[in-house]
């Protein structure tokens, strides 16, 4: 048994240049250290982020408050506890939070501690942390293989990620599940790489978003659909072979006044004709994974669109679900979706989001564990995805440090489990 001695927190700089937290936790031999992303597109119903809201301080998006409640609360309430009992720790410092959406603490104080006595007790048992959240999620009574999860990339940005000019949120390429994932993610790659000379044969600007996607100032959303098509061909690359199609809509952007209102078209939807619209997108694209389709609060019209496409489209609830237990459970009994977003600065520790996956994977729903657009160099997401078995995972595109570690540390662990020495 390996027993915390000493919890540390401090301020650090996500990819955006905003604070966010880092926190080490040390047990005899060692310690780890895990930080918190942040997004800027975030569902209402997330557990709450604490900022300090100070004027004076970084515009007010300083997490002093956030560090301070890890090294003054939670951090010593479980120096002593078993590193290696990650439900206890987190159950002690929930218990602690005792609100709902963790308000009182913070989700991200209490996350960096659970990310990073995962890591810890990995490290302790001499084990790759994939291993370790693997069994975390068997203990559970989860069922998953080892596996690398096919990754989803968003090589365009829009809505809140881009420049403004495009209403979706992302543009995604997914590689065909036959290729291994080294192959894949060199399929993709190629194709983001060919993007670029797409965009500048149009005289578009092709400068990169939060996720490392492209920006550029086209006109409409199709035409981003239409240069991701001609890039996969100067690639060498198959549409619907190698390389498939995905979206994240993420409405609330757009969504004004109970409309959906796009640059593509001059009048401005309700949810019914927004879904026409959609279906005609997957008529044209064949799309294999939408996200965030229609806004949060829609849930009748989730269910509609889910029974429309849900047989041929991974329809993934993000803002929908928040990677929330109740939520889930309810998208599952009235099936408003049939895939969900995991991203565990949502619900805030590590036990509630392989309770979430778990909850997820017994109804044969679709797992995408995902990034956030503020994001660190921390690649513990990856580890956790190959843990318990996601199908999928969204780390945005092969560029930008924040990005590639994750990419990278698939690679790593593709090798490893192939028995290949690094």
């Amino acid at each position: 048994m390996s027993k915390i001695t000493k919890v540390y927190a401090r301020e650090i700089l996500d990819s955006r240049g905003n604070p966010t937290i880092e926190t080490a936790v040390y047990y005899q031999n060692g310690f780890a250290t895990a930080s918190v992303p942040s997004g800027s597109s975030t569902g209402k119903y997330e557990a709450v982020e604490l900022r300090d809201n100070d004027p004076k301080r970084f515009m007010g998006m300083g997490v002093k408050t956030a560090v301070d409640n890890v090294n003054k609360i939670l951090g010593p309430a479980i120096i002593g506890m078993d590193l290696e009992d990650q439900f206890a720790v987190d159950k002690k410092m929930i218990d602690m939070d005792g609100t709902e959406n963790k308000s009182k603490l913070g989700a991200n104080s209490i996350l960096s501690i659970s990310m990073a006595a995962a890591k810890a007790a990995s490290y302790a048992q001499k084990i790759p942390p994939y291993l370790w959240f693997n069994k975390l999620f068997t203990t559970l009574g989860g069922k998953a293989k080892v596996i690398i999860p096919t990754p989803i990339l968003n090589v365009i940005n829009g809505g809140k990620h881009g420049t403004g000019n495009l209403d979706f949120q992302e543009f995604q390429i997914i590689p065909a599940s036959i290729k291994n994932y080294p192959e894949g993610l060199k399929a993709c790659t190629e194709v983001y790489h060919a993007i670029a000379k797409v965009l500048e044969y149009r005289n578009a600007i092709h400068a990169i978003g939060d996720e490392g996607g492209f920006a550029p100032n086209l006109y409409t959303n199709l035409d981003a659909m239409e240069v991701i098509i001609q890039a996969i061909k100067e690639a060498g690359y198959t549409l619907q072979k190698d390389i498939f199609l995905g979206l994240d809509i993420a409405p609330a952007f757009f969504y004004k006044s109970g409309r959906y209102q796009i640059k593509d078209v001059t009048e401005h939807y309700d949810a019914d004709k927004f879904i026409d619209y959609i279906q005609k997108l997957h008529d044209s694209y064949h799309l294999l994974t939408l996200e965030d389709p229609l806004f949060e609060d829609e849930w009748d019209k989730w269910v509609k669109i889910t029974k429309q496409l849900g047989s041929e489209v991974h329809i993934i609830g993000d803002d929908l679900l928040v990677t929330n237990q109740k939520k889930l459970q309810r998208a599952i009994d009235s099936k408003a979706c049939n895939a969900i977003l995991v991203k565990p600065n949502q619900i805030g520790s590590v036990l509630e989001t392989l309770s979430v996956v778990k909850l997820a994977k017994d109804h044969s729903f679709k797992t995408v564990v995902s990034h956030r657009s503020g994001e660190t160099d921390d690649y513990i997401i990856a580890d956790f995805a190959v843990g318990v078995g996601s199908d999928f995972v969204k780390f945005g595109a092969p560029a930008r440090g924040e990005r590639v570690v994750k990419y990278n540390r698939l690679l790593t662990i593709s090798y490893e489990t192939q028995g290949v020495l690094l």
